[in-house]
């Protein structure tokens, strides 16, 4: 006899068949968790949201540069573990994540001999990885809770980060791609299409803002920030779509079972 006929037997009537249901709910929840513990998404959006917010503080200080980099380690460590619940899922991380890490220190320890285009190709790689997972994590949940949230709030900073790393390497490819209109003060280097800039132009360009002070020139450049502007308007309407029907039909198998 299962656990779960043994406390329906032992609750009789109506209580027993909600209890079952509450337990094969609870096990249905449970497995579709995509991390390797409980709350690993939300400490991956967290990871996410120190990298945005404390890029500009560490880039007016001399050690900067070591400040990113640790920042950057935490967000690829901790998003192989937002979805690393599954043996195979968490090896293709790995395998994705420790050549982006590796590129990453490296660049930071030996920038002439290790272009930064390398870094940015394996984290877009893996970013990418990440970004499917957490997406296949929201369509599968059964319900809306707090890892689906975290899911769905990561995978819309993951879209600003993924795209301030495309910027990057279309610069790189292109010095000239993007114009800026706001001339750089005097003593301080020109502007260029990296770090805490990429960073900005990205969200603002997710967000539909678009102040003016950076210019896509190049058609390529021209075509990423278009294509980003319609990814973040078309997942904001299907993310709230998804969550609203996700609580509707959760509400309506309450009722459901409350008038059984």
């Amino acid at each position: 006899m299962s656990k779960l006929e043994a406390g329906a037997e032992a609750v009789p009537g109506r209580r027993g068949i909600r209890h079952v249901a509450r337990e094969h709910f609870k096990i249905a929840t449970e497995l579709v968790q995509p991390g390797m513990r409980k709350h690993s998404v939300a400490l991956f959006l967290a990871a996410l949201v120190a990298l945005v917010i404390l890029t500009p503080v560490f880039e007016q200080f001399s050690w900067g540069e070591i400040g990113v980099s640790v920042a950057v380690s935490f967000v690829l460590c901790s998003g192989v573990l937002a979805v690393g619940a599954k043996r195979r899922t968490l090896v293709l991380a790995l395998l994705l994540m420790v050549p982006a890490l590796i590129l990453r220190w490296a660049n930071h320890t030996h920038p002439h001999q290790m272009p930064p285009m390398l870094f940015v190709l394996g984290a877009l790689v893996f970013m990418t990885f990440v970004t499917v997972n957490l997406i296949q994590f929201i369509i599968r949940a059964p319900r809306v809770n707090s890892e689906v949230l975290a899911a769905g709030i990561a995978v819309y900073m993951i879209f600003g980060l993924v795209w301030s790393l495309a910027y990057t390497l279309v610069a790189e490819l292109q010095p000239d791609a993007f114009v800026f209109s706001n001339p750089a003060p005097e003593g301080r280097p020109a502007p260029a299409m990296q770090g805490v800039t990429s960073l900005y132009f990205s969200f603002i360009t997710l967000n539909t803002v678009g102040y003016g002070d950076i210019v896509p020139v190049s058609p390529f450049a021209r075509m990423l920030a278009v294509l980003e502007s319609t990814t973040g308007l078309f997942y904001m309407a299907l993310m709230v779509a998804r969550l609203v029907s996700l609580y509707t039909s959760e509400a309506a198998e309450a009722r459901a079972e409350a008038e059984k």
